[in-house]
């Protein structure tokens, strides 16, 4: 059995950010890695990382690979690849996982799994994810030039793209039958300028095109969705801790510092926030790790 301190599974952002911080507090850190980072299409399509500063416009491989060379300069930090499964709180209050035929035990357990993103079933859609279908704007959006941007309803969430949008170029609003506007979201989309088409859409072809089932086309600089998203690793219903649903996918609900509903667990990242961004990602890592650390100091 190998015994730590402490164990991170998930090396991408949030993970590594944890790790480095209880690196740093000389404590004894196992990082356990899949290699699944959600945004590693972005690097397939040969796209860039924005909003992080210092790192603004780099490759995402880059930066995590960056990451990983500098966490793994401390002695006290030990890497494993492979994922993590059978999760189980044992008798005495460590934390145990399978890793292929490895068993680990840890103190403190800090979960930076991610999340699967489940996209509209539009043909031609999932192909273009990462390199011309996004989802959020304040990462991908200025690099479309105030172009025409498009946005393919997978949900009534999609009434909060079609208002955000408009600022980063003209856009216009494909229902899809995924949506219907009250006369409330319509004065509001009329306000923001915002087009909207209610035409089933055939196929997404080209950069960013959109093919209409009544043959209609349109040219866009690139597409917004709103995907659903699915915790990627079973760990944390496996370990009992509270998920919670909402429109925009399941989460593990968390609390001050990171916190997890079952003690000595903490999560961080796309895991636990509603929200995706490398930016947010690493800020959710250093507090599940202050977290982590601090109630080995000051238990409740």
């Amino acid at each position: 059995m190998m015994k730590t301190d402490f164990a991170v599974i998930g090396g991408s952002y949030a993970g590594l950010s944890a790790a480095l911080q209880l690196a740093r507090a000389r404590r004894q850190v196992l990082v356990v890695d899949a290699g699944q980072r959600r945004n590693r299409f972005v690097d397939d399509a040969g796209g860039h990382a924005h909003g992080f500063l210092t790192r603004d416009g780099q490759a995402p491989a880059a930066i995590a690979d960056e990451g990983r060379r500098q966490l793994l300069r401390y002695p006290s930090v030990r890497w494993l690849d492979g994922r993590a499964d059978a999760a189980r709180v044992a008798d005495d209050g460590r934390l145990q996982f399978e890793v292929g035929e490895q068993t680990v035990s840890a103190a403190r357990l800090i979960l930076a799994t991610g999340v699967r993103d489940e996209l509209p079933p539009v043909p031609g859609l999932a192909e273009r994810w990462g390199r011309s279908v996004f989802h959020c704007p304040y990462c991908h959006g200025y690099e479309l030039d105030a172009g025409p941007i498009g946005i393919v309803a997978a949900s009534p969430l999609a009434l909060h793209h079609a208002l955000m949008l408009p600022d980063w170029g003209p856009t216009t609003l494909f229902t899809n039958g995924a949506y219907i506007p009250s006369d409330e979201d319509l004065a509001a989309l009329s306000a923001r300028g915002t087009r909207l088409e209610s035409a089933p859409i055939a196929r997404i072809d080209g950069l960013a095109d959109v093919w209409l089932e009544d043959g209609r086309r349109f040219a866009m600089n690139g597409l917004f969705t709103q995907p659903y998203c699915r915790l990627a690793s079973p760990v944390a219903r496996q370990l009992g801790c509270e998920i919670e649903e909402s429109p925009m996918g399941e989460f593990i609900r968390v609390g001050a510092v990171q916190a997890t509903s079952v003690p000595h667990v903490f999560a961080c990242g796309d895991a636990a926030r509603a929200a995706g961004s490398v930016a947010l990602a690493v800020a959710d890592g250093v507090m599940a790790a202050f977290g982590a650390h601090r109630s080995t100091l000051f238990p409740q």
